[in-house]
């Protein structure tokens, strides 16, 4: 709170100066960290301030692009994960955890919206989050304004585009940015409204607990449009399979003990029988396509969704053991 109370005090002063000089000339901009709270991004700079990432936000010598998320952006994600505002979100996430998150915001270069499209339509910015040894990305599409897809497989847009700084630049996004080892399984997926039936599936089986501890757990994710397809092939209502007794048992049969990448699958001596923890197999081909207990084909339709106790691969076909819900 100090921190906060220095950086308004700053933009305060810079403000008065200004006036006080009786140029018609705008002040110049102030740090990203000033800039930020001047122009009310509240959720950021209480995130930054816990994260003890304010210092390298206000640090004269750095040249940051910052993909700076509204408070609104803030609250969507507080409330979708169980927290009542994004202010209890910060309070409730410890430091580390903040900064990773905020980390995946931060491009280490100055890029202006002219430079991020001359990157190309497509391009992966380096961040200032290391995961595994390495800078994660975040994959921009400048196809039609600029769009950033984040670990969950979801896009933020960039709604105001360069904010000047003295070290940097800001960009204004409507999503906050999801990076990978940072939430749980469970998390990620209510991240993602593909998998809202998913997640509903997973509460009704009470096993919401059991894949948000630690793990490590790999899911294979069918997403809403599986669902509804396997809600027309058993004939059942949604309501009817989210009461099934068999409903966890199916659950189970999505999900194998340990952290299974995608290249690890793919290594795999084809075909390959891989048991779940539902206790049952279903088989991997040469294409990677899975084919369950009762002779139905999923194909991935991505991998490596990594998360901070596991992995999820999306797939297209809810998968069903030999024994009928």
């Amino acid at each position: 709170m100090i921190r906060l109370f220095k950086i308004w005090t700053a933009v305060c002063a810079a403000v008065l100066i200004a006036a006080c000089g009786g140029s018609d000339d705008p002040a110049p901009p102030g740090t990203v960290a000033a800039e930020a709270t001047a122009r009310g991004f509240t959720a950021l700079v209480a995130a930054a301030d816990k994260a003890g990432l304010v210092p390298a936000l206000n640090a004269d010598t750095s040249s940051l692009t910052v993909f700076a998320p509204t408070d609104a952006a803030f609250n969507a994600l507080a409330t979708t994960l169980g927290f009542a505002s994004a202010s209890a979100m910060v309070t409730s996430l410890d430091g580390p955890r903040l900064a990773k998150i905020l980390q995946y915001h931060v491009l280490p270069t100055k890029k202006l919206a002219a430079d991020l499209v001359s990157a190309g339509a497509t391009s992966a910015q380096p961040t200032l989050y290391s995961f595994e040894g390495a800078a994660t990305t975040l994959a921009v599409n400048t196809a039609a304004g600029v769009k950033i897809t984040d670990e969950v497989l979801t896009q933020a847009t960039v709604t105001t585009a360069d904010v000047a700084a003295s070290n940097g630049v800001i960009h204004v996004i409507d999503k906050v940015l999801v990076p990978p080892g940072v939430l749980d399984v469970v998390q990620m997926a209510k991240l993602n409204p593909a998998f809202s039936v998913l997640v509903e599936a997973v509460v009704a089986a009470n096993l919401a607990t059991t894949l948000s501890s630690a793990g490590p757990f790999t899911v294979f994710a069918p997403t809403n449009d599986a669902f509804t397809a396997a809600l027309g092939e058993l004939n059942l209502s949604k309501a009817q399979l989210l009461a099934s007794p068999g409903l966890a048992d199916i659950l189970k049969y999505h999900v194998v003990a340990g952290n299974v990448r995608a290249a690890a699958v793919a290594a795999l001596p084809k075909p390959a029988a891989v048991t779940t923890v539902q206790g049952t197999a279903f088989t991997v081909g040469t294409t990677l396509a899975i084919t369950d207990g009762r002779a139905r084909t999923a194909n991935l339709v991505a991998t490596d969704v990594i998360a901070s106790n596991g992995v999820i691969h999306v797939i297209d076909k809810v998968l069903l053991p030999a024994v009928a819900p």
